[in-house]
């Protein structure tokens, strides 16, 4: 019988104690002894439902303790970094990693791991975010989503497997539905992102905006001037407007953000992962069920693929790979939500665009658009789906390439099965609901396309 059979059985005996029955009648009805029954009903008593959980039989107390001359080298190596990136003697890097070459020379033989160190330092109270954020508050331009595939929201969440090995776990939602997807990865590269976006659009779909944070693996880095990385070329390829978070602000973000809390609490709480692959079976099974929960109080009682499912316009192409080569400009847009500085600039792809007459309170919406006769920014005062928005500015973009017409479509029709449509979702009166207007506008568009190409073959 395996733990989860366990379990059930545990919850079993819970729930036939609770209908009124004796210790006695349950033991009999489930063919265990009564000393069984009494002991997971003290535990219910004491837990509730996670009492029933089967517990580690591993030793409270593991075989290494590292002793406090050791803590306290790892704080002093940590205050040594500090204060060379604070003087300019040495580099900036003052993490885990860091501290961990800086002990190299000091300690035992046997190292501390960079999840050892960190947890030292967080106990020792040296451990603050990396970045600043600004200190005055601004009210960010963002998009106002009301349909499944609108806008979806991707993000990275950092966590570390037990002997310290980094996982940079990547998640998306849907904002709307709440349908969400994941995987867990060992690096952060410009090629795990794409990798994880190609996933994305062929598990959620394709939406009209996908809205990323800043970092390098996303954006393209932080070097080149006017950099167009591989995550952008690619999302201009298959069709959806990315869109980059302000810096430092991670409220813009904020649906991912709040699920990478649940995904946290249900995946690494009190969870001991020892490699990737158990990472991503956990992951994989937390999503599929978060996919059918009804826990979320906007969908009103409806589950995230209740909601999301019926509307499925454009899928990636399940066969669709990353080509080997470098990816050419396609036409399409790009968009940054972007914080004005006191010089009155931002700065979009490492470089600073002027916003004329500029309130440093409030952010602007700065779009990139590529056209095969070149690319031009533009900076708004609001995104683009407010109904009333003003332009601040247009600056011609400089490029080193030619930007080519959109490809030939690399998503996929859905299913006829999945277009059907349910008689509820017809008015009274007759009248096709909105879904049904979708869906037969989608029908056509495929017919007048294939009749294109028909022709087009003959003649």
């Amino acid at each position: 019988m395996t733990s989860i059979d366990w379990q059930a059985q545990r919850q079993t005996a819970i729930h036939l104690l609770r209908s009124g029955r004796t210790p006695t009648e349950v033991a009999q009805q489930l063919h265990r002894p009564v000393s069984w029954v009494c002991k997971w009903r003290d535990q219910f008593e004491q837990a509730g439902w996670a009492g029933l959980a089967s517990r580690s039989r591993a030793p409270k107390q593991h075989g290494r303790v590292y002793s406090s001359s050791v803590r306290q080298a790892i704080c002093q190596a940590r205050s040594e970094l500090e204060a060379e990136a604070a003087t300019k003697q040495g580099l900036r890097y003052i993490g885990s990693a860091a501290v961990q070459a800086q002990l190299s020379q000091k300690v035992e033989p046997v190292m501390p791991s960079t999840a050892t160190i960190e947890r030292v330092l967080r106990a020792a109270g040296l451990v603050r975010s990396s970045a600043t954020r600004p200190a005055a508050a601004v009210a960010y331009p963002h998009l106002q989503p009301r349909q499944p595939l609108q806008l979806v929201q991707v993000d990275i969440v950092p966590h570390y497997l037990r002997g310290g090995q980094a996982v940079a776990c990547f998640n998306a939602i849907d904002v709307v539905s709440r349908y969400p997807t994941g995987r867990p990865t060992a690096q952060r590269r410009s090629q795990d992102a794409a990798a994880f976006l190609i996933h994305t659009w062929q598990e959620i779909g394709l939406p009209q905006y996908t809205q990323v944070d800043n970092e390098g693996c996303f954006s393209g880095g932080f070097t080149h001037p006017g950099v167009l990385g591989k995550v952008v070329r690619l999302a201009l390829w298959v069709g959806t407007e990315l869109v980059f978070s302000p810096f430092y602000h991670p409220e813009s973000n904020s649906t991912v953000e709040r699920f990478h809390q649940d995904y946290d609490y249900h995946i690494w709480d009190e969870t001991d992962l020892t490699d990737i692959p158990a990472v991503a079976a956990s992951s994989d099974r937390f999503f599929a069920l978060y996919r059918h929960s009804r826990h979320h109080s906007a969908l009103k009682g409806r589950s995230p693929a209740q909601v999301h499912q019926p509307v499925l316009p454009r899928q990636l192409s399940a066969a669709f790979t990353l080509p080997d080569q470098k990816l050419p400009l396609t036409e399409g847009r790009v968009h940054f939500i972007r914080r004005v500085s006191p010089a009155g600039t931002v700065e979009v792809l490492n470089l600073a665009w002027t916003v004329p007459k500029p309130d440093l309170t409030k952010g602007v919406w700065v779009t990139l658009e590529f056209k095969v006769s070149g690319a031009t920014l533009r900076i708004y005062d609001a995104a683009p789906d407010t109904q009333q928005r003003r332009c601040l500015a247009v600056y011609p973009f400089p490029l080193k390439e030619v930007v080519q017409p959109q490809p030939v479509s690399v998503t996929q029709q859905i299913p006829q099965h999945k277009l059907l449509v349910s008689r509820s979702q017809t008015t009274q009166s007759g009248a096709p609901s909105d879904m049904m207007v979708k869906v037969l506008l989608h029908t056509i568009y495929y017919v007048v396309k294939a009749a294109r190409h028909f022709l087009f073959t003959i003649y």
